[in-house]
C-alpha cells in the first residue's frame, strides 16, 4: 500500500465519484452523504500518511504504467504538493459537512461533483509534467462549472456563463503555450524541462519566452490576478456556501502552478530566462491587492466582501511570487493555507447569516436580528480578526513573515505600505459589515431556524486554524521553509525525479 500512497488522493475521490453515480448508492441522498463522507475522509486520513510519509522518506515518485519520466505519466509527491493536498481533503470535508444539513437537496449530482472536484486539484497539485497539470485543471474545471450553478437561479447562471467562457480562453492559451514550450523543449515534463530551458538557442529561448508568458497569463487567470480577476467576485458570492468554500482553493492552485513552473522551469537556474515574469509580477501584484481593497470597501454583502478579500490574499501572495527567494516562498506557503482556511469559514458564516435573516440576507442592510447572535458573531468575530491580520491568530503570523521576507530596501517600498494599508482596509470593511449584520435591527423578532450541528462542525472545523497555526507556528513554519527549500534547489531532487537522466 505505501508504493501505491502517492496516487490515492487522485484515486480514492474519483472511486467515490463513481460509485455514487451508480446503484446502490446514487439512488438515495442519504447513502450519498454517507458515501461521500466516508470517501472524504479516506482522502484525508490517505493525504496525511502521504505527507507524513513524504516528511520522513523524502520526494515519492510514482510512476504510471512503469513508463519512467520524462516519458511517461509521473505523479510527484513533495513537501509542498502534500501539503496542498491535504488542505484541499480538509476543505472538501468541511464543505460537505455543511452541505449535509440540506444544501446538497437543492441541486442534482452535488455529491459526486464534490468528489470529482477534490481529484481535479489533487491530482494537479501532484502532478510532474505541464501536460497532465493541463488535463487535471479541466477535470476539476469540469466540476465546477456545474457546482457553481447548484442550486440554479438567474444569478448563479450568469456568474457561470463568463467564469465557462473566461476558462474556456485560459484553456485555450494553455493549449498553445504546451505547443510553444514541447516544440522548443522536447518535453513537457517539470524536472525535464528545468534542465534543458538554460540550454536553448537564442531563437528557442525567444520562443520558450512566449511560451511562459502565455503560461503567465493562463495562471493568473486561474488566480484572479489583475487585469484578470473580475470573474471571482459575482462567481463566488453567488455559489452556494459550501460550493464558495471549497472555491476557496481554486485560486491558490494557480499560485502553486507559478510557483511550481516559473521557480522550477523558469527559476534561477534558466539562464536568459531566469526569473523573467519578475518585472510583470511585482506591478500585477500590488495592483491586485489595490483592487481588491477597493472591491472590499465597496462591497455590498459578506459574500462579496469575501471574494474581494480573497482576491486581496491572491495580491499578497503574488507579493511572495515576484520576492524569488527562498524566505519570501515560505512566508507564501504559510499565508496561503492561512487564508485558504479562513475565506473558506468566512463563505460558510455568510451562508448562515443568510439563513437566519430571511430576505435581507447577508447584504449589509439593516434587517431583523439572527437566530443565533452569540454563535455566529463569535464565529464571523474570529474570522473577520484572522482575515484583518490582528494578533494572536494565524492572519497577523502569516503578514509579518511576508513583511520580514521583503527585507531589501525596493521591495520594502512596495510590499509594507501595500499589505499594510491593505490590512487596514480590511478591518475597516469588515467592521462596517460586522455592525450592520448584527446590530442594526428592524425586529427583534425572528422565524428563522438555528444552525445545524453539521453546518457549525464544518465552520469550526475551518476556524480551528486560525489559533492552530499560531501554536504549531514553530513546526508549521519550519516545514514550509524545508518545503520552499525543496522548490528552489531542485538540481538537488533530479536523481530521484529523473530517474534514467533527462530525455
Amino acid at each position: 500500500m505505501i508504493e501505491h500512497l502517492t496516487i490515492l488522493p487522485v484515486l480514492l475521490p474519483l472511486l467515490g465519484a463513481l460509485s455514487l453515480l451508480l446503484p446502490p448508492l446514487g439512488s438515495s441522498l442519504e447513502r450519498q452523504r454517507l458515501a461521500s463522507l466516508f470517501f472524504a475522509a479516506l482522502t484525508l486520513l490517505a493525504s496525511l500518511a502521504l505527507l507524513l510519509h513524504t516528511r520522513s522518506e523524502g520526494i515519492q515518485l510514482y510512476v504510471l504504467g512503469n513508463w519512467q519520466p520524462p516519458f511517461g505519466i509521473a505523479l510527484v509527491a513533495d513537501l509542498l504538493s502534500t501539503m496542498l493536498v491535504l488542505l484541499t481533503s480538509i476543505l472538501a470535508l468541511a464543505a460537505l459537512l455543511y452541505a449535509c444539513a440540506g444544501e446538497d437537496r437543492t441541486g442534482a449530482y452535488f455529491h459526486p461533483l464534490i468528489l470529482f472536484q477534490l481529484m481535479g486539484i489533487n491530482g494537479a497539485f501532484l502532478t510532474g509534467d505541464i501536460f497532465n497539470l493541463f488535463v487535471f485543471f479541466e477535470v476539476l474545471l469540469i466540476a465546477s462549472y456545474a457546482l457553481l450553478i447548484h442550486g440554479g437561479g438567474k444569478q448563479k447562471t450568469q456568474a457561470g456563463f463568463h467564469y465557462v467562457a473566461l476558462n474556456l480562453v485560459g484553456s485555450s492559451l494553455f493549449l498553445f503555450a504546451l505547443g510553444i514550450l514541447y516544440g522548443t523543449l522536447g518535453t513537457l515534463n517539470i524536472a525535464d524541462m528545468s534542465t534543458k530551458v538554460a540550454q536553448l538557442s537564442e531563437a528557442e529561448s525567444t520562443l520558450a519566452r512566449a511560451g511562459g508568458m502565455l503560461l503567465l497569463v493562463v495562471f493568473g487567470l486561474k488566480a484572479a490576478m489583475l487585469p484578470l480577476h473580475f470573474w471571482l467576485t459575482r462567481a463566488y458570492a453567488s455559489a452556494a456556501a459550501p460550493v464558495a468554500a471549497l472555491f476557496a482553493i481554486m485560486t491558490k492552485v494557480g499560485i502553486y502552478s507559478l510557483f511550481r513552473i516559473h521557480t522550477v522551469v523558469f527559476g534561477d537556474n534558466a539562464g536568459p530566462l531566469a526569473n523573467m515574469i519578475e518585472p510583470w509580477i511585482w506591478p500585477l501584484a500590488i495592483l491586485t491587492v489595490v483592487a481588491g481593497s477597493i472591491g472590499a470597501l465597496a462591497s455590498p454583502n459578506l459574500r462579496e466582501l469575501t471574494a474581494n478579500l480573497v482576491i486581496v490574499s491572491v495580491g499578497t501572495l503574488l507579493i511572495t511570487v515576484a520576492i524569488q527567494s527562498e524566505k519570501a516562498t515560505a512566508a507564501g506557503l504559510y499565508y496561503l493555507v492561512h487564508s485558504t482556511f479562513i475565506s473558506a469559514a468566512m463563505f460558510l458564516i455568510a451562508g448562515l447569516i443568510s439563513q437566519q435573516r430571511g430576505k435581507a440576507a447577508d447584504r449589509f442592510v439593516m434587517s431583523r436580528k439572527v437566530r443565533q447572535p452569540a454563535l455566529l458573531g463569535v464565529l464571523f468575530f474570529v474570522a473577520a480578526m484572522t482575515i484583518a491580520g490582528i494578533p494572536p491568530f494565524s492572519g497577523f503570523i502569516g503578514k509579518l513573515l511576508t513583511l520580514q521576507a521583503a527585507h531589501a530596501g525596493a521591495e520594502m517600498l512596495w510590499a509594507w505600505p501595500t499589505i499594510l494599508i491593505s490590512s487596514l482596509i480590511a478591518i475597516i470593511a469588515l467592521s462596517r459589515g460586522g455592525t450592520t449584520l448584527f446590530w442594526r435591527r428592524s425586529s427583534d423578532k425572528t422565524e428563522a431556524e438555528p444552525a445545524s450541528h453539521w453546518q457549525v462542525a464544518a465552520v469550526c472545523l475551518l476556524l480551528l486554524a486560525a489559533p492552530l497555526m499560531v501554536v504549531f507556528g514553530g513546526p508549521l513554519t519550519q516545514y514550509t521553509e524545508q518545503a520552499a527549500q525543496q522548490l528552489h534547489q531542485l538540481p538537488a531532487s533530479l536523481d530521484i525525479l529523473l530517474p534514467g537522466g533527462p530525455s
